[in-house]
């Protein structure tokens, strides 16, 4: 988008903007700015310490991180993320922000910056990633009490779901006043949404966008999430993005596809002849080796592992195949020119950037380390061994002592990233929960 973004808060009549950040958890963070205000300042300005919010609020010890006096960052906009909110009463905006030092340099702990790290790699080597995520989410009814279970929402036809409805069309059109509502919202909003299907659980669907950018599509993503959200409070229900909600449900998954292109557009994931490159093979032994020490990032609290178990419809390793959709590396049938790589492993419940950040990284890894893969797997994968981390605090460690991870998404980023895991994952091992007062009150 090249237009100044004074013409298009004139064009759209935009009384307010909201700048925002994402940070570690992917919550947006910002300052909600009168237009004039807004040009005016040309920029603002935040703690460096908001990266560092927990999904609960809380903050670990900033000083190893942002150091003892917390700085600002300054934070400018992209004009390029420049949407209108939809769903407003009054006409306003929002724009994502970049975070900056006050030397120019990119605050390392940003989520976009993260990502824009990485695809910076595979730019200095003349190459474009492409990537498509698949976003599955839940709908369900509003409740209050978060002791109890969630149910699904009622809709057109005054009952809740019962049993699972996959790619039932009827089951989507129950709720056909909150989709419409939302294709029209996602068409303002410019989220490029290509699809929607009603996934296995009750009240679970997917949408699907079409490939491009990696940094655009996190934009998008990172927006999509929040449009969702607010079209489901305008129904009467909520909408979740948590990778387990349910305990007698499937888990949701954000599936990542990937793809490199070269300077000309050719894939290079394919030979001229058609045959798969070398490369192909090195990307996906790449994942296959980093996928399991990235898992804080695909899998960022520890609701996230109760969907990567077996039976539950979600990986539990990083066995590859072709069509195989029970492995947590999947191939899809394809032309040549669409040879690409789908990463099932990754909750819906992500930071997007970084996301998309720690997949590609863990590819080009693969590309550079020149790894061979394993075999392809022709059957199920579910009934083999589990090689992804059980627990959060497992994860941890992984990522923590991987060297070439931290190389590539940053130090300073990977050990700040774990701190605020850590916090999180004490904050949680604190509570106690309805199971252990169930069975453990009057028995042990």
């Amino acid at each position: 988008m090249n237009v100044p973004i004074a013409q298009l808060l004139s064009e759209h009549r935009i009384h307010e903007v909201e700048c925002v950040i994402p940070d570690m958890t992917g919550i947006a963070r910002g300052k909600i700015l009168p237009k004039d205000l807004f040009l005016a300042a040309g920029e603002m300005r935040l703690p460096k310490s908001v990266l560092l919010n927990t999904v609960n609020g809380q903050q670990p010890d900033n000083g190893p991180h942002v150091g003892d006096t917390d700085p600002d960052m300054v934070c400018k906009p992209d004009v390029a993320t420049f949407r209108v909110v939809p769903w407003a009463a009054e006409p306003v905006a929002v724009v994502i922000h970049d975070c900056f030092e006050w030397d120019g340099s990119p605050v390392a702990l940003s989520p976009r910056a993260v990502l824009r790290r990485v695809i910076d790699l595979y730019t200095q080597r003349g190459w474009r990633p492409v990537v498509a995520p698949e976003m599955e989410f839940f709908l369900v009814a509003r409740q209050q009490n978060p002791h109890e279970p969630l149910q699904p929402p009622i809709g057109r036809t005054g009952k809740p779901e019962a049993g699972r409805q996959s790619y039932s069309v009827d089951a989507v059109n129950d709720f056909d006043p909150f989709f419409m509502e939302l294709s029209s919202f996602c068409a303002v909003h410019r989220l490029g949404v290509e699809t929607l299907i009603h996934e296995a659980g009750a009240g679970q669907m997917e949408i699907n966008f079409t490939h491009g950018d990696p940094l655009e599509l996190a934009d998008r993503v990172f927006l999509f999430k929040r449009t969702v959200r607010e079209t489901a409070l305008r129904h009467g229900i909520f909408a979740t993005f948590m990778a387990k909600p349910m305990e007698m449900e499937p888990g949701s998954a954000m599936h990542i596809h990937q793809s490199i292109v070269d300077a000309d557009g050719h894939n290079i994931f394919s030979q001229r002849d058609g045959s798969a490159s070398p490369a192909f093979f090195h990307y996906i032994a790449g994942l296959q080796n980093y996928v399991p020490q990235v898992m804080p990032i695909l899998a960022p609290y520890v609701n996230s592992y109760r969907r990567l178990a077996p039976h539950m419809s979600a990986p539990t390793n990083v066995r590859w195949g072709y069509d195989n959709r029970t492995c947590g590396i999947r191939v899809p049938k394809s032309a040549p020119e669409a040879r690409r790589v789908e990463n099932r492993v990754p909750g819906v419940d992500v930071n997007p950037y970084l996301a998309l950040a720690a997949t590609l990284a863990c590819g080009y890894l693969g590309m550079m380390e020149k790894r061979a893969p394993a075999e392809a797997v022709s059957t199920s994968a579910w009934n083999m061994e589990h090689e992804l981390p059980r627990h959060l605090e497992d994860a941890i460690e992984l990522l923590r002592a991987c060297a070439p991870v931290g190389e590539l998404l940053g130090k300073g980023f990977v050990e700040a990233f774990c701190a605020v895991k850590e916090l999180e994952f004490g904050t949680y091992n604190r509570v106690i929960s309805s199971w252990e007062r169930e069975h453990l009150l009057l028995l042990v």
